[in-house]
């Protein structure tokens, strides 16, 4: 049985119960004007008439802008830092290895190689025979380049460790 069917088989409403309750009504009283807030008194403050296009509408507001600026220029200022101390340490790196065969010889090597595929690649331009297929095969031999020359420097760091 449904609740539909239940309901219908009890007593029916009177038309007063029926009826739905009256919305609650406000009540005038003119003692509640007094409690309202003077507008003469220093604890109401106006605003300006752009206030709706000010950036900054509070002073909590300018506040949190001020430190986020100031947040954000500490960051920078330890980033700067940070990149000058590693460039530093890698500067350091560098004047100590001078004399290592193997830096050496990797430096000669990578200036010879770009050199040589800069060269060739100035003379394909020229001809107009340099295309991707051309680039592409040259960035494979650059990457076994780089492979060979990991592993060599890498058995050869052995024998000539780093200071």
């Amino acid at each position: 049985m449904s609740y539909a069917e239940a309901a219908a088989r009890g007593p029916k409403q009177s038309p007063e119960e029926a009826r739905a309750p009256a919305p609650p009504q406000v009540v005038h009283d003119e003692g509640s004007v007094s409690s309202l807030i003077d507008v003469d008194s220093p604890h109401v403050s106006s605003v300006p008439s752009d206030y709706e296009s000010q950036s900054v509408k509070t002073d909590t507001q300018a506040l949190r802008i001020e430190h986020e600026e100031e947040d954000k220029q500490r960051e920078e200022e330890r980033k700067k830092a940070a990149a000058k101390a590693k460039a530093h340490k890698g500067g350091k790196k560098i004047k100590e290895n001078v004399d290592n065969p193997v830096v050496l010889g990797n430096a000669v090597a990578v200036v010879g190689l770009g050199s040589v595929l800069g060269w060739g690649a100035y003379r394909k331009y020229i001809a107009g025979e340099l295309s991707w297929k051309v680039v592409g095969a040259w960035a494979g031999i650059v990457g076994l380049f780089a492979a060979g020359d990991y592993y060599l420097s890498k058995y050869l760091f052995r024998k000539y460790p780093t200071k």
